[in-house]
């Protein structure tokens, strides 16, 4: 079973230096995840109930951004820990994902995660 994580983040939120989403991206490779991509929003809100936009007349500066981790769910599981070290405080969701094709080479049977 294949599971899809998705966090859900601020695009000014760091981690020391960098940007969270990009620290999630880097941590999920490290921990050898079939694969991570950060997706920036073009409007939004959370938490906060603030309305972020990327609207001209608005140029908001803290776009929401989705990070999004698709593997089997016992990895993704695994790396829940890692978004609770980085103190994550946005949404994040684990919903259950049918993979029909996976070009990552090496990994698994059947070019599947894992």
């Amino acid at each position: 079973m294949y599971k899809r994580q998705t966090v859900y983040v601020g695009e000014s939120d760091t981690h020391g230096h960098r940007p969270l989403f990009s620290e999630i991206v880097h941590r999920a490779h490290a921990a050898g995840l079939a694969g991570a991509s950060a997706f920036r929003g073009v409007e939004g809100f959370g938490g906060s109930s603030l309305i972020h936009t990327a609207r001209l007349l608005s140029l908001s500066e803290d776009l929401p951004v989705a990070v999004v981790v698709v593997d089997t769910e016992e990895r993704v599981r695994a790396f829940l820990p890692v978004l609770a070290e980085l103190a994550v405080e946005g949404l994040v969701t684990l919903d259950e994902v049918e993979v029909l094709h996976y070009g990552g080479g090496s990994r698994g049977a059947e070019g599947q995660p894992g």
